[in-house]
């Protein structure tokens, strides 16, 4: 039996338009990687506009970690490569050619390789971009040994995709991944999961098992790592998914690059939410043609706490099983201020319906308006009551903005992600970007080398 964990604090926000659990499949020939997608990457090209490419063709090495490669998820050529500000590489485009044909990096057991030898095959194949270390949310280092991997079982976000659904008839692969990793690294293995987990995914071995219970964010990363060890000064820690287990798996069976994906089309404003079947980095357009809603809207790869805004042409996030269909919230309120907010999602008892909403198990609706503007921070202690973490999260968010390291040292900068305070934003009576603010401040200590 696992150790069950459970976690007091969080928030779970329910939202109309969850995927029914039913799967389509979806092809293009538009595809992209997106290096912006991956925190602390600066790409250099290995292929140029014209270039024919396989599966698992490299397409950029990491200049910050030379033996890390990102490979091609089709067969095809390369048609562009957009640049932004400062010739900033946003995104390398390839239109694929329907072959398939792939690269081959050799079919092995996990018995008859070192685990240098795992290493190689997972730079050489793109799979090492799969995992992230914490802290930072970046790719480890190429020669790095972690304290510890912690393995995501389940995402606890709102709308978001049914691990078991995504990993199904996939048992052997995320085994043959956790037995890899395992003689890579030959430090502890924690796998995370929560009441609802199927049996593929509790059945695993080699791995400890953890059973957490609570409300979101229970499902992140910091949360887990604070209750199995929390991330000190100079440690670091890995983390990857089920569907990451998967890819390294299939490395090891097929002895190619694995870039099948499935994922989940949710939100309101989506006619027929449902899961789809098909490639990393797909163009998403056709997913959304004549299956949302004709208002003004907001597409988001990603869930929509964390994910990150899309052109309705616009292309799957390299990490995202799900994307996200919101009304756009650009409208303005006649005396916003002064209404008594029956339907509008909140925390405080004062809006009355809202505060009804806040404690229902019922779906609401929720757009991107901010419905207010900035203004200065105030203590309120709503934040304590949305984050599951041993810190002061107002006191770090404040250290974050004066840019003071020892401050954010002392209050747990290593310990958090961006992504813990989403909730933050979603309650801040101050209208911040929160997680902007806490990206800000660990881009600022993954700067200074701490």
């Amino acid at each position: 039996m696992s150790k069950v964990i459970k976690i007091p604090k969080g928030l779970d926000i329910h939202l109309f338009g969850e995927a029914k659990k039913e799967i389509k499949s979806l092809s293009d020939v538009s595809f992209a990687l997106k290096p912006l997608d991956v925190i602390g990457v600066t790409p250099k090209l290995l292929v140029d506009v014209g270039d024919k490419v396989q599966v698992g063709s490299p397409v950029f090495y990491v200049k910050q970690n030379p033996k890390v490669k990102f490979v091609s998820p089709v067969s095809g050529q390369i048609v562009e490569v957009k640049r932004g500000a400062k010739r900033v590489i946003e995104e390398i485009r390839i239109t694929a050619d329907g072959l398939d044909s792939a690269v081959d990096f050799g079919k092995q057991s996990i018995a008859e390789l070192s685990g240098e030898q795992i290493r190689e095959k997972m730079w050489e194949s793109g799979t090492w971009a799969l995992l992230r270390q914490r802290p930072y949310d970046i790719i480890p280092d190429a020669d790095a040994t972690p304290e510890y991997i912690i393995i995501k079982g389940f995402d606890s976000a709102p709308l978001a995709a049914d691990y078991d659904l995504l990993v199904k008839g996939q048992k052997a692969a995320m085994q043959v991944g956790i037995d890899a990793l395992k003689k890579m690294t030959s430090k502890p293995l924690y796998l995370s999961i929560n009441k609802n987990t199927g049996e593929e995914i509790k059945g695993l071995q080699n791995v400890e098992v953890l059973t957490f219970e609570g409300k979101h964010p229970y499902g992140n990363v910091s949360v887990q790592a604070q209750r199995i060890k929390p991330i000190n000064k100079g440690m670091r820690i890995w983390y990857l998914t089920v569907m990451d287990l998967v890819a390294i798996g299939r490395l090891f069976l097929d002895g190619k690059y694995y870039a099948k994906t499935i994922v989940a089309l949710t939100g309101e404003e989506v006619k027929n939410p449902c899961y789809f079947e098909t490639t990393k980095g797909i163009n998403l357009r056709k997913m959304f043609e004549g299956n949302v809603s004709d208002k003004h809207l907001r597409y988001i790869s990603g869930n929509v706490l964390t994910g990150t805004r899309v052109e309705s042409d616009g292309y799957l996030g390299y990490y995202d099983t799900q994307v996200t269909v919101i009304e756009e919230g650009d409208y303005k309120e006649g005396l916003g201020w002064m209404m008594p907010g029956f339907k509008k999602f909140s925390i405080s008892k004062t809006f009355l319906k809202g505060f009804t909403a806040f404690c229902s198990k019922k779906p609401v609706h929720i757009d991107s308006n901010i419905h207010g503007g900035q203004r200065a921070y105030i203590f309120t202690g709503d934040f304590e009551k949305v984050v599951p973490l041993d810190i002061y999260p107002m006191q770090l968010v404040k250290a974050c903005l004066t840019k003071d390291i020892d401050r954010m040292e002392e209050l747990g900068i290593y310990e958090v992600d961006a992504e813990d305070f989403a909730l933050c934003e979603v309650i801040d009576v101050s209208k911040t970007d929160v997680q902007a603010i806490v990206r800000s401040g660990l881009e600022l200590m993954r700067e200074q080398g701490l």
